[in-house]
């Protein structure tokens, strides 16, 4: 049974400007600074502002001010040690300002993400919500009914922290092309995925600029199971150098190339994304772009904690750095035999 929620939820500008049926810039400008309305307008706005709780609407203050709040973390699998991660720092997040931690998969389903979505916005505080598949029509929509923030994904009008793994991306390609490799695959993600779409563009505009011939190959379930599948996609294609959605795709494919005799670096240089804890240890160890998931749940989780105490929140968008760490698993391109 999901918590119910402890707080009433907080009246937004948007809920006053439906009720007075003005919008919502106007009831902003009203509150913030009266003297750029009529008094007719600053009188209809405060009057119905005070009838529906918003100068109310932060949380009690006091001790108890954050306790036995719920807030909770909807991710899309739990087969990525990534998400691991973001699970982790979220945690820790929410229960050092003492609020009850839920988590939720959606399985990388739009439709499942959308139905508890729907069930949390009606019982829980707040929402940090990893990597969604859903629409931003649908996003919205959740935004205005409780609290929420976004990790790996912007949305106009909500908060998010987003890794700048397209850029890392992008430094591994021209690794790769300084490695002498000149065609080089891109193994996708999820086809719903953002940082996935986020990425291949930012590929597609650096290799323009490049000596390279970028090879985007399938969409790909997060999966070693799946890595299998890609590596074999990845050796009909021709590439010498591949890039991998996340590290256990990309670990996966190494298994693979194992099995049929593919040698890594010396036939085929892989590059993961994540740096998950198994690409240290894999055989070879593997090369990946460097993204920290637990400072991205904690960072998304203190943004959400921070709308329930801001009087007029603001959604803002924190960036995270990404790199590339190199290791065993490129090498230069072999010679043609």
């Amino acid at each position: 049974m999901i918590p119910e929620r402890r707080f009433t939820r907080r009246v937004n500008l948007t809920d006053i400007a439906r009720a007075c049926g003005v919008a919502p810039s106007t009831v902003s400008r009203a509150l913030s600074n009266p003297g750029r309305v009529s008094a007719a307008m600053y009188e209809l706005i405060s009057t119905k502002a005070v009838e529906m709780g918003y100068a109310s609407a932060t949380l009690p203050q006091g001790p108890e001010r954050r306790a036995r709040g719920t807030i909770a973390l909807v991710v899309p699998n739990l087969v990525n040690p990534f998400v691991h991660d973001l699970i982790r720092g979220s945690q820790a997040q929410a229960q050092a300002a003492g609020f009850l931690f839920l988590l939720v998969n959606t399985e990388e389903s739009a439709h499942v993400e959308l139905n508890w979505l729907k069930e949390l916005s009606k019982t829980v505080d707040g929402v940090v919500l990893a990597s969604p598949r859903g629409s931003e029509t649908t996003l919205r929509s959740i935004g205005d009914a409780t609290p929420l923030t976004i990790i790996n994904r912007e949305v106009p009008g909500i908060s998010s922290v987003v890794i700048d793994t397209p850029s890392s991306s992008v430094e591994a390609l021209h690794y790769l092309a300084s490695l002498g490799h000149r065609r080089i695959a891109y193994v996708r993600g999820p086809q719903s995925s953002w940082t996935d779409h986020a990425r291949i563009t930012a590929l597609e505009a650096a290799v323009k600029e490049m000596e390279v011939e970028l090879l985007p190959i399938g969409a790909f379930h997060p999966s070693l199971s799946a890595g299998a599948a890609a590596a074999d996609a990845v050796a009909l294609s021709g590439a010498t150098g591949a890039l991998f959605f996340n590290d256990t795709l990309a670990i996966g494919a190494m298994m693979r190339f194992r099995q049929r005799g593919v040698d890594v670096p010396e036939k085929i240089s892989v590059v993961g994304c994540d740096d998950i804890a198994a690409a240290e240890t894999s055989s070879p160890p593997l090369t990946t772009v460097t993204a920290s998931g637990e400072r991205a749940g904690r960072a998304a989780t203190e943004l959400l904690i921070g709308q329930f105490t801001a009087r007029t929140p603001r959604p803002r968008t924190e960036r995270l750095a990404a790199h590339l760490t190199v290791r065993d698993s490129t090498g230069p391109v072999a010679a043609a035999e």
